[in-house]
């Protein structure tokens, strides 16, 4: 079995945003929409105290309550844990974002351009009309992964097939990879470390995983 998943080592994000900037550029989110994110988050008791960066996005559950709400099958779950959305399927009801307890699902009604209704050149090349009115999120760039088996290439290692957030780190904080395969980077990551995964409680068996020193 193959499950995809991405790692973020906490001890390294400095909170840089430009995992944010390259998923921007990348997939051409309009104003507002923001598919890849980073918290910035004070922890600690008055006066031992700091700051943490921690990205977020959608987390392609193993269980995604987004799908089984969804009233006409427009989000679905691939055999390598990607959680998908057709977006011919679907309506724009809202009902993946109300039950997305990561607020990782976005809908832009009307297409919207960095300033106002003229889009530059850029946006133009990129524009999607098909993400209209439509629930969008992170797909952990699965047009990239798509394209390791047809060039025999392995995500989190080769760079063209591993998804731009990653590749974009600054710092090496982002991971992505087979968490099924012992031999994988995150794999490693997983097995060396303390790690905790959000809403884990809930059930959704969350595919992304986060790297921290308690200490």
């Amino acid at each position: 079995m193959t499950r995809y998943v991405m790692v973020a080592d906490l001890r390294r994000c400095v909170g840089c945003q430009t995992c944010t900037a390259a998923c921007k550029g990348a997939n051409a989110t309009p104003p507002g929409v923001q598919w890849r994110q980073v918290l910035d988050m004070e922890v600690g008791t008055f006066p031992d105290v700091r700051r943490v960066f921690v990205p977020v996005g959608c987390m392609h559950c193993g269980e995604p309550p987004c799908m089984e709400v969804c009233p006409t099958t427009a989000t679905g779950q691939r055999d390598d844990g990607l959680v998908t959305i057709d977006y011919d399927l679907c309506i724009g009801c809202g009902y993946c974002a109300v039950a997305c307890p990561y607020q990782a699902r976005h809908i832009s009604h009307r297409a919207a351009f960095a300033y106002g209704d003229q889009a530059m050149a850029p946006e133009v090349a990129r524009f999607d009309e098909a993400r209209v009115a439509v629930a969008t999120k992170c797909t952990f760039c699965v047009d990239r992964v798509d394209k390791a088996k047809e060039n025999g290439l392995v995500p989190g290692v080769d760079q063209e097939v591993t998804p731009v957030c990653v590749n974009s780190c600054i710092a090496g904080a982002l991971h992505f990879g087979d968490r099924d395969d012992p031999d994988s980077a995150v794999s490693s990551l997983l097995a060396e470390n303390a790690t905790f995964r959000m809403h884990e409680d809930l059930g959704t068996d969350p595919g992304f995983h986060y790297v921290w020193d308690s200490e």
